[in-house]
Formats: C-alpha cells, sequence, structure tokens
C-alpha cells in the first residue's frame, strides 16, 4: 500500500499562501462565486407569474394523427413547444388556487413522456379542457411572465398569448388575475398585459444585458410544464447568437434549465435584474438539454416603453432591403474597404427611396455610426426615433456621399400588397419520407386556413406523424412547418426530399432540421440512418 507523505507545517503554509494568492488575484478580475440562490430566488419569485391563455381549439383537435392541441392556433403555448398549446391539466390548476402543477398521479402518468400534455388532451379523460357541447371547445396553455410595474404591467412573449381569446396571470400567492392586452411586438416575440390588483405587485427591473459576459452566472424563474415558480441557475455560455433567417437576431445562450413553459420568464443576472427574457430551446429530445436561448434586455426594454406608451411598437424604417457585401461585390464597386450594406431594394414612397437611394447602392455609415456589415444596420434603423433625421453615409459609382433623410415607424404589413390565393390553388406535393415517419406537403391556403397560419408562412409542412417513429420521438407533430434543413432555407417539398436522399446517399447519418412548431421555433436532429 502507498502511503500519502505527512502535511508538514511548511507545506500547510505554502498550501495556505497559495490559496491566499489565487484568491487575491482573482479578485480583481472575477465576479465572485455565489454561494447560493436562496436569498436572491427569494427576492425575486414574488414578481415571476405564471400565465394561463385560452383558445377556440381547431376543429382537429380531438384527432391524435392531426397533432391535436400541439397544432391548434399559432404559438399560443408555453414555451418549448409541441403540447404547449395542450397544456390541460396543468392549466386548469394554475387558474384556480395555487400554480401547484399536476397530482401525483397525473406526475406519474404523464412524466416520462416528452408529449405529456397532448397526450392528455388527445385521452378521454382530456375532456377537461373542453367547454360548451364539446364539438368546438377550448385549449388553455401556460407560459411566464414578470411584474415590471406595481400597478400590474406584466411582459412575456408574444408567442404564450398569440391567439388567446381570454388570459389569466397566476400571481406567485395563487391569485389569478384577468389579464389585458396591452401591446405587443410579433417581430420581437414581445408582450405587455395588464392586470388590476387590489395591492402594489413586486416588480423587477431590467438590466443592462450588453455588460454580461460569457461566463456570468444567470438564474432563469418561470413555469415549466405547468409547475409553477421554478428557479434554476447557470452561466451565459454565448453571446449573440443569430436564430433567425434574416440574420439579425442577438440572442443570449444560457445553460440554466429552461423546459417548456418557461417562455416569457426572465433571466437575471446576480443583481436580480432582468437581463433576458427566456424564449427558445434548442432540444433533440423536446426537454432541457442545457441550451436555452433569451432575447437581450437591451431589445427587450425600448420595445416595452413603447408597448406601454403607444400600445404598439414604433420601430425606425428605412423602406430598405439590404445585403452583404463579399469581397467580389467590393471589388466590383471598387470599394476602399470591405464591408458594408448593400441595398437590394427600396420600398417605394420609403425614407430611402424618398431620398434618391437606390439598389446597388453600400452604406457606410448611419448617423455617425459605421456600418461593417449587413447586420449592423437594422438595430441602428429601429433603434432611431420615429420623425428623427438621420444621415446615411453610402457609396455609388466609385464615389462616397450622403444623404438625410426622415425616419418613419415600420409598417405593421409589407408594402407590397400580398397577392391573393387563388380560387383553384394547383394540388400541393403530398410525400411520406421513408424512415422518419413524416408525411410532408407544400404550403397551400387549405392548410394555413386549417392551421390559423399566417399567409406570408414560408416552408414545408409536417401534415402526419408516425406513432412510435423517430420523428415523434423528437416531439414533431402536424401543424409543424420546417423552415431549414442544416442551415438551408426550403420551400418545396420535392427539393426536401431530394435533399435528404442525397444526404443519405453520402452515408449522412443524421439531419438537422429547423422546425416552427405551435410556440417555438427550433433544431431537431432526426437519425436517417
Amino acid at each position: 500500500m502507498r502511503l500519502q507523505p505527512p502535511v508538514t507545517r511548511t507545506t500547510c503554509f505554502i498550501l495556505l499562501l497559495a490559496a491566499f494568492v489565487v484568491t487575491d488575484a482573482g479578485a480583481g478580475s472575477a465576479r465572485d462565486v455565489p454561494t447560493g440562490f436562496a436569498d436572491l430566488a427569494a427576492q425575486l419569485l414574488p414578481a415571476v407569474v405564471n400565465i394561463a391563455s385560452t383558445e377556440n381549439a381547431p376543429p382537429n383537435a380531438q384527432g391524435a394523427e392531426s397533432g391535436g392541441a400541439d397544432s391548434g392556433g399559432s404559438d399560443s403555448g408555453s414555451d418549448g413547444s409541441p403540447g404547449a398549446t395542450s397544456g390541460g391539466p396543468l392549466a386548469q390548476n394554475a387558474q384556480s388556487t395555487q400554480a401547484s402543477g399536476p397530482s401525483q398521479s397525473q406526475a406519474a402518468d404523464l412524466a416520462p413522456t416528452d408529449k405529456l400534455f397532448q397526450d392528455f388532451l388527445n385521452s378521454p379523460a382530456g375532456g377537461g379542457n373542453s367547454t360548451g357541447d364539446g364539438k368546438s371547445g377550448t385549449l388553455q396553455s401556460l407560459g411566464s411572465g414578470f411584474v415590471i410595474d406595481p400597478s400590474g404591467l406584466i411582459v412575456t412573449n408574444n408567442h404564450v398569448i398569440d391567439g388567446a381569446t381570454s388570459i389569466s396571470v397566476i400571481l406567485a400567492d395563487g391569485t389569478s388575475l384577468p389579464a389585458d392586452l396591452v401591446g405587443r411586438d410579433t417581430q420581437k416575440d414581445i408582450a405587455l398585459l395588464r392586470v388590476h390588483p387590489d395591492h402594489p405587485l413586486v416588480a423587477v427591473h431590467f438590466g443592462i444585458s450588453r455588460a454580461t459576459r460569457i461566463g456570468d452566472w444567470v438564474m432563469a424563474i418561470g413555469n415549466p410544464y405547468g409547475l409553477g415558480g421554478t428557479v434554476t441557475a447557470g452561466i451565459i455560455s454565448a453571446r449573440g447568437r443569430d436564430l433567425d433567417e434574416d440574420g439579425t437576431s442577438d440572442y443570449i445562450q444560457t445553460d440554466a434549465a429552461i423546459n417548456r413553459g418557461n417562455s416569457g420568464g426572465p433571466l437575471f443576472d446576480m443583481a436580480g435584474e432582468v437581463v433576458g427574457i427566456n424564449t427558445a430551446i434548442y432540444s433533440p429530445s423536446g426537454g432541457s438539454v442545457g441550451i436555452g436561448f433569451a432575447i437581450p434586455a437591451d431589445d427587450v426594454a425600448p420595445v416595452v416603453q413603447q408597448l406601454r406608451r403607444y400600445g404598439k411598437p414604433r420601430r425606425g424604417w428605412l423602406g430598405a432591403q439590404v445585403l452583404d457585401v463579399t469581397p467580389d461585390i467590393a471589388d466590383a464597386l471598387g470599394l476602399p474597404v470591405e464591408g458594408g450594406a448593400m441595398i437590394g431594394t427600396t420600398a417605394p414612397g420609403g425614407p430611402a427611396a424618398l431620398a434618391h437611394l437606390r439598389s446597388g447602392d453600400v452604406i457606410l455609415g448611419f448617423n455617425g455610426h459605421s456600418v461593417d456589415n449587413m447586420k449592423a444596420l437594422p438595430p441602428l434603423v429601429a433603434g432611431s426615433s420615429v420623425g428623427e433625421q438621420a444621415i446615411v453615409d453610402y457609396w455609388r459609382a466609385g464615389h462616397r456621399a450622403n444623404v438625410t433623410l426622415t425616419i418613419v415607424d415600420a409598417p405593421a404589413e409589407p408594402t407590397a400588397p400580398k397577392a391573393a390565393l387563388p380560387v383553384t390553388p394547383a394540388p400541393p406535393t403530398v410525400a411520406a419520407v421513408a424512415g422518419l415517419g413524416l408525411t410532408l406537403s407544400d404550403l397551400s391556403g387549405d392548410l394555413l386556413n386549417k392551421f390559423s397560419l399566417p399567409s406570408d408562412t414560408h416552408g414545408v409542412m409536417i401534415t402526419k406523424v408516425a406513432s412510435n417513429s423517430a420523428a415523434s420521438r423528437q416531439g414533431l407533430v402536424a401543424g409543424d412547418i420546417i423552415l431549414q434543413l442544416g442551415g438551408v432555407p426550403v420551400t418545396r417539398t420535392r427539393d426536401l426530399l431530394a435533399r435528404i436522399d442525397t444526404m443519405r446517399q453520402d452515408k449522412r447519418t443524421a439531419i438537422l432540421l429547423l422546425v416552427q412548431g405551435s410556440d417555438e421555433t427550433q433544431w431537431i436532429s432526426l437519425d436517417v440512418s
């Protein structure tokens, strides 16, 4: 047996000195590691609320193969997805006296499944979600939010309440209050609600999210699976995550556990300030795998102020679609430096068109701020006040110039009129994907109406998911929209199938799909081997 050498007084002194040096050296360069989160959680929990919304169930909500509650409405449920709008039993518990979650028997039956709410709704026992004659019925769903003003102003995600016919807010003490919608920003996925309590509520404040660093401690509080106020902690894993197709999103990534029902809940720093709104997760399984995303508070706070003041976002608008400037384009245009945002098209009557900016111009600066790439311009424009004069520095025909224009409010709808759906549209391509258990279809007017989707929705729709298939095990349901395959947008079923076949021929064993569900958009990995 090998014995450890004795620890002498000299050794102890050296160890203590080393510990002192390390602690002292790190004191000025790193934030203290918290010894616990109990005091902070006790302070913040009263300001976090559960949100239960009710919407009319679509006619197909009773059919298991049709996706049931998962496909009902548009983004009306809690976080995290399939099963969000089917928050049946938990929503009812939340709307009673306490947000205490499911009973012991329900938890035992439902906990092992990823689509626990849908399973309940599609079972005979799920009739508790229906009202009236049981033919049309309603769906109830869950989410989270937080109080920003003691008078009763509450912030949440728009997708938590979108499509709701009624909204209830359940306070930390179990009090349920009806809520009114003050305003919403569908682009930023932010909604502002108002309740009328009989006493001032505990409120929290927005922090400065740009001051946070990768590795900083954060704490999430929300309503996962309808269980009520739940605290999880972790760190900021990454900054500037781009989850949108336009390349302009800027999410905070965290490993604090975020699950279905956490959407709309706050992400706190260790000072107790809100640095983000928990909004989406990456999940191959449907549950938390330690990759969650939050909208930064710096993006949320200005929108909330506008919603509070105007009832809608007032976002600066330039009226120009811009593209990245590649090295080849920069060389062809004779740009002295690479970078900028190249105008692709301008909206008739928009600020850019009125200032005689045109397709092919490269915007290099905006109101004194350098525009190094396409992503740099939209935040500068959106952050401008409506009616503000802005100086745009641009490159055209080998020369640099500038022009002054007036920023206007972004239109609620695209300026170009939407094409009306034909009365007798061509039948969409419908096909099954061998080995995945998916039936796919091109989008059509009938499908858009059936699943209450906007007419400008793009992608390939999942119309059927086989039970016990690879797709069903990942939580995919009828009504979900496949937006991308491996980071490349998809618009036609036949193109998607051809690319999957190519991947299989290349001996790829898995594919990565970006899927828009009823209440979130997430990446899903499917085994195609």
